[in-house]
């Protein structure tokens, strides 16, 4: 791994604390670099970064928060040094019929998901345009097709698309690449949580053989650090998935007519509630906002 090119560089990854941000923390140090993990719970934070073999500091931060942002990108430059690569990580979701859903929820999954994430490249892009870096944004297959019962996700998720891609355009001249990470259905805590919920479930398992299928969190993260490496304009885990790109135009009536058929009968079976937030990360997002009580 000492071949690595990011061998003896900085690596800032949002959302860090698990999941796919943890998977990520230790792909990249295990390449040699140094490792800053950025999110929620802090006790979780450090427990991730005394795993991991190389140097790595733990900062809790929320990725709404511009202020904090910067404080936190100053903090990582003066102890690890500017960072060489930023992942985008952090992300939360909800589930259920979108009139159902609650509104402040809604625009808090957009504001994490989307706004956080733009925050995350203002407050580290000094930084990538210094070392000539690299900014990953982690998008999903909800970037390509949106799916029912899902709306401030899928939302979020074609968002942080267009953002990269009109931030690459923006910085290529300047030596800093952008790349977009393209998930299918991935093994956390928010996938897990979604499948409790039946009509959730079956949406996802009434999806082609391929693309129902879960992934291991550890292969998906290995293939997004390859990417990572590679400077890699796009990134897929799994491989296939950019089979749907040339026939996204495709995929929105596709989702249509399974959902017409499929929505009526498990609405008779079982009444579609929302979610609330999915996962141990959206729960946390939610505690780190609730007041405290003196």
């Amino acid at each position: 791994m000492r071949s690595s090119p990011l061998a003896g560089r900085t690596v800032a990854v949002t959302g860090a604390a698990r999941g796919l941000g943890a998977a990520m923390a230790r792909e990249i140090s295990r390449r040699g670099a140094r490792v800053a993990l950025l999110g929620h719970e802090k006790a979780a934070l450090d427990t991730v970064a005394a795993s991991l073999p190389g140097p790595a500091l733990a900062i809790e931060v929320d990725v709404t928060d511009p202020a904090a942002l910067d404080a936190a990108a100053a903090t990582v430059r003066a102890h690890l040094g500017p960072p060489s690569a930023v992942v985008a990580n952090a992300g939360i979701a909800e589930g259920g019929p979108f009139l159902a859903s609650d509104p402040a929820a809604w625009s808090r999954v957009i504001d994490v998901n989307l706004t956080g994430s733009a925050h995350t490249a203002r407050a580290f892009l000094p930084d990538l345009l210094d070392t000539a870096g690299y900014f990953l944004q982690i998008a999903s297959l909800a970037s390509l097709g949106a799916a029912p019962l899902m709306s401030a996700y899928c939302a979020s998720k074609a968002g942080v698309e267009a953002f990269a891609h009109a931030l690459r355009a923006e910085v290529a001249h300047r030596g800093v690449a952008v790349g977009i990470g393209y998930l299918n259905w991935t093994d956390t805590d928010m996938i897990r949580d979604a499948d409790r919920y039946a009509v959730l479930r079956e949406l996802r398992t009434r999806m082609p053989p391929p693309a129902r299928r879960v992934h291991p969190v550890e292969t998906v993260a290995a293939r997004l650090v390859k990417g990572l490496e590679r400077r890699r304009t796009t990134v897929y885990a799994p491989a296939w998935l950019r089979l749907a790109q040339p026939v996204r135009a495709a995929l929105p009536p596709v989702v249509l007519r399974v959902s017409r058929r499929a929505l009526p009968r498990l609405e008779a079976e079982e009444p579609v509630q929302y979610t609330g937030p999915l996962g141990a990360g959206g729960l946390a997002d939610r505690a780190a906002r609730a007041p405290r009580k003196k």
